[in-house]
């Protein structure tokens, strides 16, 4: 099944990304895997990669392969790289040697995918198309670097970080809402499929390194304020997530319990788990995804 008309949009989330892959499989695994376009925030813009490469199981596999390799994610990677994840491990030797992305079947596939990162010199949202990979690969970097645990990517002489703090749940741009911002060249879905990797009752608080940030960023006046109204702007978006919903424009996938995993979750079956409950909840919701694909 195939259609320009819907978008698909991916909330970020470090490891909960887990709980996306299995929605992720499950849409490939029933051939509703064709969206206009896909927008994948943090670890939403991996996910996107591999949804586009059609390459299922393989999110999965290499978080529960890789997590104990502190080359994959740990405080050894940052002390030692500037970066909590080991982008040259992941975003190259596991992507070109150790469970070979699908480069081809990626670039010959139509669907548009943007990897949403942060402007740091602006704090505004950035949608990065990815063309082409691997030549595109710093942008999906630059979407998943989380601020004081991640160096800035610097693509086109704009430096760049983690896209869920200037646009978390890009529905409105997907969708060319108003006030949303405009992106050269896309013609907005008429209407969205949204995975979150959050509860419907979640509320969001600060970010835990705020205050570490606000003294590393305090040359970047505008991404410091981005960082601080988060909270607020991420919670009025999820209520603009339910009108939407409710106006039959929005079909959401999102846990039915909270979701608790750190940074450099290291527990393989906590890990495992968090897929399975991705891959239940769509399966549970296949008749209205194909209805609403239409």
């Amino acid at each position: 099944m195939a259609t320009g008309k819907v978008a698909l949009v991916l909330e970020g989330g470090g490891f909960r990304g887990q709980f996306t892959t299995g929605a992720l499989d499950v849409l490939m695994e029933n051939g509703l895997d064709q969206f206009g376009a896909v927008f994948g925030v943090s670890a939403g813009a991996i996910a996107a990669a591999d949804l586009k490469s059609r390459q299922i199981g393989r999110g999965c596999r290499d978080v529960l392969a890789f997590r104990d390799d502190r080359r994959f994610m740990s405080l050894f990677s940052l002390a030692t790289t500037g970066s909590i994840t080991g982008n040259e491990f992941l975003y190259h030797e596991v992507q070109d040697e150790l469970d070979p992305f699908d480069y081809a079947t990626f670039n010959a596939n139509p669907m548009r995918m943007f990897a949403v990162a942060t402007d740091v010199d602006f704090g505004t949202a950035a949608y990065l198309e990815v063309s082409e990979l691997p030549r595109d690969i710093d942008m999906v970097q630059a979407s998943a670097s989380l601020p004081a645990l991640s160096e800035a990517v610097e693509i086109d002489g704009s430096r760049y970080l983690d896209g869920g703090f200037g646009d978390s749940v890009p529905v409105e741009a997907a969708l060319g809402l108003e006030g949303a911002a405009t992106i050269e060249g896309y013609e907005p879905a008429e209407r969205a499929v949204v995975v979150l990797t959050r509860e419907r009752g979640f509320v969001k608080g600060p970010y835990q390194l705020q205050a570490i940030s606000d003294r590393r960023y305090a040359s970047t006046p505008y991404f410091v304020e981005c960082m601080h109204t988060r909270p607020e702007r991420y919670m009025a978006q999820r209520e603009r997530i339910w009108e939407l919903e409710r106006e039959g424009r929005v079909l959401v996938i999102c846990p039915d319990r909270p979701i608790e995993t750190s940074v450099t979750e290291a527990n393989g079956q906590r890990l495992l788990e968090l897929y399975l409950l991705g891959r239940k909840e769509t399966e549970r919701q296949l008749d209205a995804i194909r209805a609403f694909l239409g």
